[in-house]
């Protein structure tokens, strides 16, 4: 799955505009399922079609964080606002490439000290121009971090991890499924790091019987980094609770007794801040009980993002597993 990931990381897709990665996508999965389409956001949904059986929702968002240009001034410098969680302590300094080809640096209006962290205001980009007449971007335009993909062995480091890796999870499960217990829609979805927009529409399109999305989550194995429990390398998270929602008890007890059943290692999540695709699938229509796998990934909207690949591979065992069993979705009362 490395060379896969590698493929999948160093296309540029900034939230609304995942077009180049969706093509890629298409190409490789097509001749793996029963029906294809894009809808009219841009989600790319893919069908395995199963008679008289629950319909199961899977996502992964294409989308990565990025930057928009707002002015170009006199000589040429452009002001930019984020596209999704662009953090200002990972900026300054760091590399970009626009959808064009152009590349250029991120400054800073003066050199803070070095306990200030200047905001996105203060900042700007150097596309190398001298003037607005010869700079090569507009107003509008959006580029992404450009970093290389890392290679170190059993782990692996690169910018848009988040979700890429998801992304890599749904496309080596289809390759590798043979049968189901459900109709399966996988949902590769857009704009997730601007407010989840793509899967909504999705959701509401698909009418799934459930959803289970596949994205990344922090972790808490770096020196004094934030307390949580998830480490890299101990397996995928199943996640319980996030900013956006709470997992469906249900599922996550499937989850837990198929891993478990299966001697696949995991791990369960609590994460205080962020959330996934899996907040509006569980809100679409009359309510749709939803659940998350997670990829363990250090460094999470940071341009050089790290997870291990023993988490990634074993993430496709679990729901690999998940697929060929239901859910008791039973409420008691």
């Amino acid at each position: 799955m490395k060379e896969l990931l590698k493929n999948l990381v160093e296309i540029p897709a900034p939230s609304g505009y995942e077009s180049q990665v969706r093509n890629q996508i298409r190409e490789w999965i097509e001749p793996l399922v029963d029906e294809i389409r894009v809808d009219q956001l841009g989600n790319l949904l893919a069908v395995r079609k199963q008679a008289a059986a629950p319909r199961l929702m899977l996502v992964a968002h294409m989308d990565e964080i990025g930057l928009m240009v707002t002015h170009v001034d006199q000589q040429g410098f452009a002001r930019f606002v984020p596209l999704g969680g662009v953090m200002p302590i990972h900026c300054v300094g760091g590399r970009v490439r626009f959808l064009n080809g152009v590349q250029g640096v991120i400054g800073v209006e003066k050199n803070p000290s070095s306990y200030e962290i200047p905001p996105i205001e203060k900042m700007f980009l150097d596309v190398g121009a001298s003037s607005v007449d010869d700079c090569p971007i507009k107003i509008g335009d959006v580029a992404v971090f450009e970093r290389p993909f890392l290679d170190l062995g059993k782990r692996v480091v690169s910018k848009a991890m988040d979700d890429r890796v998801g992304v890599a999870v749904l496309i080596e499960t289809l390759r590798q499924l043979k049968k189901s217990a459900f109709e399966l829609y996988f949902v590769f979805s857009v704009q997730e790091e601007v407010g989840v927009r793509g899967a909504t529409v999705a959701a509401f399109g698909v009418e799934p019987d459930l959803g289970i999305a596949v994205d990344v989550t922090a972790t808490g194995d770096t020196p004094k980094g934030h307390r949580m429990e998830v480490r890299l390398g101990r397996g995928p998270a199943i996640k319980i609770r996030d900013a956006g929602m709470l997992a469906d008890p249900r599922l996550v007890q499937w989850m837990v007794q198929t891993a478990e059943k299966a001697k696949i290692p995991y791990q369960r999540e609590i994460l205080e801040f962020g959330g996934t695709d899996a907040r509006a699938i569980q809100l679409s229509r009359s309510g749709v009980p939803a659940g998350v796998i997670s990829i363990p990934c250090r460094y999470v909207h940071a341009p050089s993002e790290m997870v291990d690949m023993e988490d990634v591979e074993n993430a496709v065992k679990l729901l690999l597993r998940l697929l060929q069993t239901h859910p008791r979705l039973e409420r008691e009362d």
